[in-house]
């Protein structure tokens, strides 16, 4: 799959890629990791993430959020 074919909103990774490295899509060039902007090219492949996959990834990033509140 290509990034071009994602929705906006939708979480993925880059093909090959672990989901340790979680991103999601923002516009038709560019998608965000950790609330940084990247440009990325429309033909990147990529590989959606499943819905646990997002649920886990969500999960970790509130622990790890809690963690650095103290």
């Amino acid at each position: 799959m290509t990034f071009q074919q994602l929705r906006t909103g939708e979480y993925f990774c880059f093909s090959g890629m672990t989901t340790a490295y979680v991103y999601r899509k923002i516009s038709a060039s560019y998608c965000s990791q950790n609330g940084f902007l990247q440009r990325i090219r429309p033909q990147a492949k990529i590989r959606r993430l499943s819905q646990t996959e997002i649920n886990e990834y969500l999960i970790q990033k509130q622990s790890s959020w809690k963690e650095a509140r103290g």
